[in-house]
């Protein structure tokens, strides 16, 4: 049966697989009354090659499902190196390397379980060795949470391109103030202003 090649969905396949695998291919791009039941039935030879097939086919669901676990046990057995920090480092380095050519992407834990190594006295080789695997994290993490923001309904990156702002709309010109007509009078201050009548006294104060 097909077997899993690493953790990435990788698969491993032995020759007879791949002659059934080249088989099942020629078969879905030229179908034939053999493969397709376009007549009454299978021949011999038919019914053979769709049985091949369908083992084919069951062999690399197993085979997936066997990738997805070795994925789990690798990150399994990643996290239980990083709980035993410090003393597992050398181990710790070298599981978290596979992780990450399967496609893992490291976790803020990850993350600082290298700072603090690369905090540790040891020897320039090694030093380079833990500062370019951090280096190598970050950036991978900072990917992956990119690519997490775009994912998100209206997610923006801060450093990716902002549309131009649009120009505010420019006042309208303010209309020059009407000359007087000149076959219009200039009003007097009197009939601008009008005198104010003094206040009539009430009948009874008349009569008094």
């Amino acid at each position: 049966m097909p077997m899993p090649y690493g953790s990435r969905g990788g698969m491993a396949f032995s020759a007879d697989e791949l002659r059934v695998l080249r088989r099942a291919l020629a078969a879905a791009l030229q179908p034939t009354r053999h493969t397709t039941g376009a007549s009454a039935g299978y021949d011999a030879d038919g019914a053979q090659e769709v049985q091949e097939y369908l083992r084919l086919a069951e062999a690399v669901d197993e085979a997936a499902r066997e990738g997805g676990r070795l994925r789990a046990f690798l990150l399994a057995d990643l996290a239980r190196y990083r709980e035993a920090l410090p003393g597992s480092a050398h181990g710790y380095l070298e599981q978290l390397q596979e992780a990450l050519t399967a496609g893992y992407d490291p976790t803020p834990a990850d993350l600082a379980a290298l700072r603090a190594l690369c905090l540790e006295q040891q020897g320039p080789a090694e030093h380079a060795r833990r500062t370019a695997l951090l280096r190598r994290c970050e950036a991978l993490a900072e990917r992956s949470v990119r690519a997490r923001l775009r994912a998100l309904p209206g997610g923006r990156v801060a450093d990716e391109p902002q549309p131009a702002p649009r120009p505010a709309p420019r006042p309208a010109p303010a209309s020059p103030p009407k000359a007087p007509r000149p076959d219009r009078p200039v009003p007097t201050p009197g009939e601008v202003f009008p005198p104010r009548r003094k206040p009539v006294p009430p009948p009874a104060a008349r009569t008094a």
